[in-house]
């Protein structure tokens, strides 16, 4: 009798293997952990600062490659917009406001983590103008008052990824430009300055899995 039931026993075992490869025989297993994942995305912020003790608003839009959510290469723009305040010999208050931008690029740790941080950099150039407002409260721009800039901005983010599909960051930056010249009544140098805010991507950021099944 026990060498019946040892017999039915290693039956039954091959019964199982044999029915489990049959199985495994209508899907294939893939495993690209060592390759690259591509992402993509359009970003949009929002951020406050300070450009000479003045309060500074900015908005920022931009278009970057992923490369294995490890490093980030691609274009961003800025707009800004200063409440100086100052009083000119033309005895008309003056506020600023530009745009700069240029090459993005931004080295990313922990990026396979919900939460990551990221070290961005901003390299690239734009144009400062003087407002002058007129009595009609429209906003002018003298041609003696726009000027060219170039502009190093690194900075810090938190990256958070509630999908694949939109993170978001907030952090700071700081703002080193090169020398203005603008009329001596306006003694401002530069738009150097920190500024603080929070933004959005939008976009696919791990265009593949790293572990998947697919039937033959």
């Amino acid at each position: 009798m026990k060498f019946h039931y040892t017999l039915l026993i290693i039956a039954l075992i091959t019964f199982k293997i044999v029915v489990a490869q049959e199985n495994e025989t209508d899907y294939i297993e893939f495993n690209d952990r060592n390759n690259t994942v591509h992402g993509v995305y359009l970003g949009l912020g929002l951020h406050y600062g300070k450009i000479d003790q003045a309060d500074t608003y900015l908005t920022s839009f931009k278009i970057a490659y992923v490369a294995n959510q490890e490093f980030e290469i691609g274009l961003i723009g800025n707009g800004f917009y200063t409440d100086l305040n100052r009083q000119g010999l033309d005895n008309h208050d003056r506020d600023m406001a530009g745009f700069y931008g240029g090459l993005h690029l931004e080295p990313i740790f922990f990026g396979k983590s919900k939460f990551s941080l990221s070290l961005p950099l901003l390299v690239g150039g734009g144009a400062v103008g003087l407002l002058s407002n007129k009595w009609y409260n429209e906003y002018d721009v003298d041609d003696d008052d726009l000027k060219g800039v170039f502009v190093v901005e690194p900075g810090a983010s938190l990256l958070y990824n509630p999908s694949r599909y939109i993170q978001i960051e907030a952090g700071f930056k700081y703002r080193i430009s090169s020398s203005l010249n603008f009329r001596p009544e306006y003694d401002i140098n530069n738009i150097n300055g920190f500024s603080v805010g929070i933004g959005v991507k939008l976009g696919v950021f791990n265009m593949g899995r790293n572990r998947y099944k697919q039937k033959l």
